[in-house]
């Protein structure tokens, strides 16, 4: 009477499915993405910000975070576009990094923990771009650019992402709510 199990698989909705924008507008999100792949490029075999899935990840994150967190990003990205349109007449997302280089380095100065920058639009380009960086390095992509590369990821965690429908509202949520039929 020995029953031999089925294998199971894991299903990451991400892997079949594109993710929706649900925060940032579409403007807002291209800037994001541009910034993200200058602040993180790809690296010997390491993804770079967007192939790692971090402005999708941040969009969510931005998206249930406090207010003056997501009055911070759109604030900064909105900034950020607007000087690269009075700069070079086109949008963030569309400059080269050498333009996109004469806008970003002035905002990004060293600093220590204890005393952050005061400047608003100082203070986003440094959060932007440490969660960048950690979304990043702790996404599924990048630890298994790890493991390609022979080396073992440094804690072998990474996010996986995230079910959207945190109110249980959708059917997929709603059927795992509802008691088995006898």
């Amino acid at each position: 009477m020995d029953v031999k199990p089925l294998p199971m698989t894991a299903l990451v909705p991400d892997a079949v499915a594109e993710t929706s924008i649900s925060f940032f507008s579409e403007r807002q999100m291209a800037t994001l993405r541009h910034l993200g792949d200058i602040l993180q490029p790809s690296y010997k075999g390491y993804p770079n910000s967007s192939q790692a899935g971090a402005p999708e990840f941040l969009d969510f994150l931005i998206g249930v975070s406090p207010k003056d967190q997501q009055e911070m990003y759109t604030s900064g990205l909105d900034r950020l576009d607007r000087e690269a349109n009075q700069k070079f007449t086109k949008p963030f997302a569309e400059l080269t990094d050498s333009q996109a280089d004469q806008l970003i380095r002035p905002l990004l100065k060293p600093w220590m923990n204890e005393h952050p920058p005061t400047d608003p639009y100082e203070k986003f380009m440094s959060l932007v771009q440490n969660d960048v960086r950690a979304a990043t390095v702790n996404s599924q992509p990048w630890s298994e650019a790890s493991i390609k590369a022979g080396k073992q990821p440094s804690v072998d965690l990474y996010w996986y992402p995230i079910d959207p429908d945190l109110r249980r509202e959708g059917t997929a949520a709603a059927a795992l709510r509802r008691p088995a039929s006898s």
